[in-house]
Formats: structure tokens, C-alpha cells, sequence
């Protein structure tokens, strides 16, 4: 079992709004930001796209959205997933026994899955991976959707949100029963992604914090952090505005910021991936 360390660093939700482009931006340029999840059907995704075309070095995916957002399809097309304003409402037990029980919904579903990989196509980038707005595509469903439209389009890679319970706690976290749970039920999107032949991390990091990955939360972690492949996931921008006030009013979207271009943090990255002596270099984050 190897012990080498490799993590990736990601944000969420480009594309929402200019000040979330603006913080992403930056977090690549003068920080340790290595990938971004682009929101295609996002206010300021057009904003988004023309900054990534600057910086061929961040890597970008698709952040599917299929709760609590814009759809790409019109309204007419998918009237049992979205209003008729074209959002996507945030109630998720109910949405999700709709993908189960209803056929409708479900051709629905796949319709604007396509619809929003054609549109990440569109754009030109390469797509680096994909994940979900909510992490949604942990309904089977939804996942079994995301891996079989993605595979049309060359998906590489999916986010699975596992966030080991021993990780945490050793960083001082508690983590409940439903932490435990949901670790567990992680196993079935991995198999998915493992028989569709998509690549997934190890870890993943960012659920129990979610808006709250300041600088010391994160030192904590890299100190902590697993062999293998992790993720980390933040919500960076660069000041708060409407979008951020509405949506996220509890995110501490510029704590996040700080902790991606803070000096400590980049040397705990750059410690953390050091070939030990005599050995070949792992690759790092940045």
C-alpha cells in the first residue's frame, strides 16, 4: 500500500456570481487552487469560461446541477424537475423518490445531465471531471446518469464525497452517526464509477467544514491527511455579494480565500509531497 500523499484542491461553484470568479481567479494566480467545478447554467458562468480560457493551468469539471440551481433545458422540457422560472427547487428526500418512482422525471434527469455536459463541451475547456451541487449524484440514480452521459464526453474522473470518520476525529472534529452513514453509502457510487471505468480520490475533504475551510482548519487537515489521493473542496470568493447573501449567508467565502493563498498553507502542501530521501518525486499539488 503506497504512502505517498497527493492532493488536489478544489472550488465549487464557478460561475455563480462575479465575486465567486473573481476569488477563484486569484486563488489559482496567487495561490494553491488547482482545479474548479463550473456551473454551466451559472449567472456569470460566461465570466467564468473566459477566465479559465487565461489560465490553461486550472483544471476545470463540470458541477452538475440537479438541486437548488438554473438548468440548462427550458422549462417546457422538464417540468417535473424545475419551476417555471427554470430552477431547480432545493427539496431533496422529495426530488430524489422522484427520480426513483417516476419515469418521466428520470428521462428528464438524463435529458439535462446531457444538456449540461453539451454545454460544458461547448465551452471549449477540457473537462478535467465532474461532481454535483449538493453532492446529488450520490442519489444512485443521478450518479448512474452522471457516469454513463459523462463516459459520451470523456468524463475522466468523478468527486466521490468520502470523508473518513478517523480523519476527522483525529483532527478534532466529532463526527455522527450521519457522517458514519454517509461515508458507508459512498461505497455504491464508487462501485458505479469502478464498473464504468472512471477514476476516483481516495478522500475527500470538505463536507464537515463546508464554508468554514479557514487556514487553520486546513493545516489541521494536511497534517492529518490520509496515503493516497485526496481532495479538497472550498467555496472561495472574493467578497460577498447578492448571489453568496442568498444562497449561502453562514459560507465564509473569504476565510476560504485566505486559506488558498496563505504562505502556511502552501508549505504544508510542499512538505507534505516531498519525495523522502532517495526517492522518486511525487507529483504535487502545484
Amino acid at each position: 500500500m503506497t504512502t505517498e500523499r497527493r492532493v488536489i484542491l478544489t472550488a465549487d461553484d464557478f460561475g455563480l456570481s462575479d465575486a465567486v470568479n473573481e476569488g477563484i481567479e486569484r486563488a489559482h494566480r496567487d495561490g494553491v487552487l488547482t482545479h474548479a467545478s463550473l456551473m454551466v447554467a451559472g449567472e456569470a458562468a460566461a465570466d467564468a469560461v473566459r477566465r479559465a480560457q487565461r489560465m490553461p493551468g486550472l483544471q476545470v469539471g463540470l458541477h452538475l446541477v440537479v438541486i437548488e440551481g438554473p438548468a440548462v433545458l427550458p422549462p417546457a422540457a422538464i417540468p417535473a424537475l424545475a419551476d417555471a422560472q427554470g430552477r431547480f427547487g432545493a427539496e431533496q428526500v422529495r426530488r430524489g423518490l422522484r427520480y426513483f418512482l417516476r419515469p418521466a422525471a428520470r428521462r428528464q434527469l438524463a435529458a439535462e445531465i446531457r444538456a449540461q455536459f453539451a454545454a460544458f463541451a461547448a465551452t471549449g475547456l477540457p473537462l478535467a471531471h465532474a461532481d454535483a451541487h449538493k453532492h446529488m449524484h450520490l442519489h444512485p440514480t443521478v450518479g448512474r446518469l452522471m457516469l454513463r452521459i459523462g463516459r459520451e464526453f470523456g468524463l475522466p474522473r468523478i468527486r466521490v464525497p468520502a470523508e473518513p470518520p478517523a480523519v476527522l476525529a483525529a483532527c478534532g472534529a466529532a463526527p455522527g452517526a450521519g457522517a458514519r452513514v454517509l461515508y458507508a453509502w459512498t461505497r455504491v457510487l464508487r462501485a458505479q464509477a469502478r464498473a464504468a471505468g472512471i477514476a476516483t480520490d481516495d478522500a475527500v475533504f470538505g463536507l464537515a467544514w463546508s464554508g468554514h475551510m479557514t487556514e487553520p482548519r486546513v493545516l489541521r487537515l494536511l497534517a492529518h491527511l490520509p496515503p493516497g489521493c485526496s481532495e479538497i473542496y472550498f467555496h472561495p470568493a472574493s467578497r460577498r455579494d447578492a448571489a453568496i447573501a442568498r444562497l449561502m449567508p453562514e459560507y465564509e467565502h473569504t476565510a476560504e480565500l485566505a486559506a488558498l493563498l496563505s504562505p502556511a498553507v502552501r508549505a504544508a502542501l510542499a512538505a507534505l509531497t516531498a519525495p523522502a530521501a532517495g526517492s522518486a518525486r511525487t507529483p504535487a499539488s502545484r
